[in-house]
């Protein structure tokens, strides 16, 4: 756990694969109750976006492990009247012992990064979404208690969650299949970096055709077919990502112990239907209670608690 102390989480690159097992291990010693830990430090939410679960959960996780929150929403700051990123993260830099940031732009946050010293953790951008994929690692990893070896199969855009699930999964030994229409594709940049870290020794397959990447899978996973910010493409979004849709017949050529899991919120009917989302093989409810978890044992490592 030392070995994160002081650090930034901007993408799930940043970890090496002991430090991803790290942090999962440390999430489910916490949530089991069979570890406490303290630290009476302050944690900033800067959030341009809506937010229900990463909200939430990163403030219940820091006031359980006994520090505060401050919510540091953009419309009741200098931020919303053009003050420079810059400044901003040095005026919080004094203030805070950690800062979590959802945002647009990638490079917003890592302007903040560069100016800040405290710790700056990716709550959510146009690019990546990596605490959402500590969460998802951790609830596959319930399920069938070793993630090597396992296959996950992704279905719809090519989004921030698929991004984050590609480096996610290489980094602990899983194959990934991301499936999706034309013109929507995962972000090149982090396919490379993905395939560098699979390294040949585990699957990375980028495939229009979604019954062929969710057959024998383990994990079917998908995610909103237009993310915050794209809403009003969505009605033209519909047609195309149709045959990306979760349903039962997709769900069949999965493995029979597969496990369905969606980050929500949930457009039933759409990406996902109404008897998958509720069925026997659907964790989504895990994986939500996990974001509170995972976050806990992220904010723990980087802030030396003990």
């Amino acid at each position: 756990m030392t070995a994160l102390i002081g650090r930034d989480l901007l993408s799930l690159a940043d970890l090496s694969s002991g430090e991803l097992q790290e942090l999962l291990k440390l999430a489910t010693q916490l949530k089991s109750g069979k570890l406490k830990l303290h630290c009476n430090k302050v944690l900033g939410l800067l959030f341009s976006k809506a937010s229900t679960r990463t909200r939430v959960s990163f403030t219940v996780a820091m006031y359980q492990l006994g520090g505060q929150v401050i919510d540091l929403h953009p419309n009741v700051t200098q931020v919303s009247r053009g003050e420079p990123i810059q400044d901003t993260a040095r005026v919080l830099d004094r203030y805070l012992d950690v800062l979590a940031i959802r945002t647009f732009a990638q490079q917003e946050l890592e302007t903040f990064a560069k100016y800040a010293k405290i710790p700056v953790i990716n709550a959510l951008t146009d690019l990546e979404h990596p605490c959402q994929i500590l969460a998802d690692l951790m609830t596959i990893q319930e399920k069938f208690g070793s993630l090597s070896g396992l296959t996950l199969t992704y279905v719809g855009d090519g989004n921030n969650v698929a991004n984050s699930l590609m480096l996610g999964c290489a980094l602990v030994g899983m194959n990934v299949r991301i499936a999706f229409p034309s013109g929507y594709a995962p972000d090149a940049e982090i396919v490379e970096k993905t395939r560098k870290i699979a390294n040949g020794k585990t699957e990375v397959l980028l495939t229009h055709d979604p019954e062929a990447a969710a057959k024998g899978t383990s994990v079917l996973y998908t995610d909103v077919w237009a993310s915050m910010g794209q809403e009003t493409q969505a009605d033209n979004r519909f047609p195309v990502f149709q045959p990306y849709q979760i349903s039962e017949q997709l769900l069949s050529l999965a493995d029979p112990e597969a496990i369905v899991l969606h980050c929500l919120p949930a457009h039933r009917g759409e990406e996902i239907t109404e008897e998958v989302i509720e069925g026997s093989q659907s964790r989504v409810w895990d994986q939500a209670e996990n974001r509170l978890h995972a976050q806990k044992a992220l904010l723990a490592s980087v802030l030396g608690a003990e």
